[in-house]
């Protein structure tokens, strides 16, 4: 039995959406056991069982407030109490849909960052014309310095070489054009740390050529990275509405969309952020997923299975393993 720890006070529709969601994980997992991190209140109805156990605290964090005073002023919080029980040993891994910054702060403060790890990033998987690809860093870094970005693509590399098996994955550094020199100071720093590195690197990736599936990792800071993943969002919603408002103005454009539903749905599946669940947060010392803040019920359902299969593979002690073996290589590469 695989034990989660789940944050019920974090998000948009919270804490409705993320019990049901709960319910929904228990049902369809049977290896799976829930701690529940709330106030007594919200949890009191939630159905008991030898694989439900309740942590209370009446302390949570808003999807406002900013991290640091959350963290000096409610230590408390579901989402803190969450990740100490991750920290003892307690659970295997641990979910939110939260405040992303709390759960970025609070776990690099509460479990700490992985040996040689400079900043945690978040790995977020997304639709390709090919296999699924990571986006890397999704949020955690608003500011990054060049050596950042390079261990952010070698972070994801190892993530989708250990975890996923994708041998020797093409890892891309997203810019304004393809062009050696293109792009800001940023850019041009990273861009040099790639080439002259062990990984497989592509190069300079444009933004419209990033769903074709010609790279395994997209590598950018998490200010522009967080831009990217929430505007492919809204594409993929608003393209979905425009056909149906669209198939609304005639009777044979319906009769073709009757045809053609196995394919939309298809389509909806591929390009569904609930789909995926939730983002590992790369570089720290324990199994953190971090869901979006908009999650329903589904969402959260397969955040909590994300949360199991890294669980069931030791994500995080896999991560700092082969993190450790890349830099003894690069070491014995230098010397």
């Amino acid at each position: 039995m695989y034990r989660i720890v789940l944050d019920v006070m974090g998000g948009d529709y919270a804490p409705d959406a993320i019990l049901k969601g709960a319910k929904l994980a228990l049902s369809a997992f049977a290896d799976l056991s829930l701690i529940l991190t709330g106030p007594k209140d919200v949890l009191k109805n939630f159905p008991t069982s030898d694989r439900v156990e309740f942590v209370y605290t009446e302390e949570w964090i808003r999807m406002d407030e900013a991290p640091g005073e959350a963290l000096k002023k409610k230590k408390g919080a579901t989402i803190f109490k969450g990740l100490s029980i991750l920290k003892e040993g307690k659970a295997q891994a641990f979910v939110s849909a939260g405040n992303s910054g709390a759960v970025v702060a609070g776990s690099i403060f509460i479990l700490g960052r992985l040996t040689k790890v400079r900043r945690p990033a978040i790995a977020t998987m997304l639709p390709t014309l090919k296999d699924p690809m990571v986006l890397i860093d999704a949020g955690a870094n608003v500011d990054s310095k060049a050596y950042d970005l390079y261990q952010f693509g070698l972070m994801a590399s190892l993530f989708l070489e250990t975890i996923w098996g994708r041998k020797s994955p093409k890892v891309a550094l997203l810019s304004i054009g393809e062009e050696t020199g293109k792009g800001n100071q940023l850019v041009k720093e990273t861009h040099n740390l790639f080439k002259t590195s062990h990984l497989n690197y592509y190069g300079n990736i444009e933004g419209k050529a990033i769903f074709k599936g010609d790279v395994d990792i997209v590598v950018c800071d998490g200010f522009i990275g967080n831009i990217c993943l929430k505007l492919s969002e809204g594409l993929a919603e608003t393209i979905l509405e425009m056909l149906k408002n669209e198939v609304k103005k005639s009777y044979l454009y319906l009769f073709g969309m009757y045809l053609s539903k196995g394919a939309l749905q298809a389509f909806k599946k591929k390009t569904d952020w609930r789909e995926y669940g939730g983002a590992p947060l790369l570089g720290v010392k324990g199994n953190v997923i971090i869901a979006h803040g908009k999650s329903d019920p589904y969402a959260i359902k397969n955040a909590i299975r994300q949360a199991l299969h890294f669980s069931k593979i030791n994500l995080s002690e896999k991560l700092e393993k082969a993190i450790l073996e890349n830099a003894l290589e690069e070491e014995k590469i230098g010397d």
